[in-house]
Order: structure tokens, then sequence, then C-alpha cells
């Protein structure tokens, strides 16, 4: 099953867990795909800086404050993913709201140990 991903807050700062899990996720060999306010490159992975209309999305891992999520809300609806996954600091329960109004899963967790664990 392609879980194709998009690393939603994508830092091009290594010491950042979004950059982080880019590097776990292609470790996996699972598709990732990135945005982040810089354009850059992560293991491989460009960093987009504008927001792309995907059709193939499985998974939204967020990396962003809740406090600047909501200029992204109708972007990541349209995306349909199979899920979001919130980090930690990343909890939103108004976001929660409106995904579950559209019907797309969340889950506030950590992709990073989903990994380590086997339960991505």
């Amino acid at each position: 099953m392609d879980k194709t991903t998009l690393v939603f807050g994508a830092s091009l700062k290594p010491n950042r867990y979004s950059n982080y899990a880019i590097q776990r996720l292609v470790a996996n060999k699972i598709n990732v795909v990135a945005y982040g306010k810089r354009e850059g490159v992560v293991n491989g992975i460009k960093v987009n800086t504008e927001l792309v209309p995907y059709d193939t999305i499985h998974t939204v891992t967020l990396y962003l404050n809740p406090r600047r999520q909501s200029a992204y809300y109708d972007y990541i609806i349209s995306l349909n993913p199979q899920r979001v996954i919130f980090n930690p600091g990343t909890e939103n329960p108004e976001f929660y709201a409106l995904l579950s109004a559209h019907h797309i899963p969340f889950e506030a967790s950590c992709t990073l140990v989903l990994l380590a664990t086997n339960q991505y």
C-alpha cells in the first residue's frame, strides 16, 4: 500500500523533528513530499514553499503550531488524506472537528514513534 506522506511544516534544520521525520520516512521506503517556509532539500526530498494540489496523499503529518494551522485547513482537507497525524505540540481541537466533519481520520501521535514501533 502506498502511504505517500506530506510532511507539513518541514524544516531544513537538521535538529528539527520534521527534518528527522523526513529522514526516517525515506529510510522506511515511504514516498515523501514536503511543505515548509523555506525551499530546500532534506535527504533528497524537495521542500516546497507553494501548496501543491497533490491527489495521492495518504498521510499528512503536521509539524506546525496550532495557531498557524488555520490558514491551511482548506488545503489539507482538499487533499482528502487517509489520515492526519498531529505530532506533539501540534494538537488542535478546532482542526479535529473540521477533519471529523469531512470524515478524515486523525490522531494525536508521533510520526517518529509510529515508525520506530512499526505502527506507521
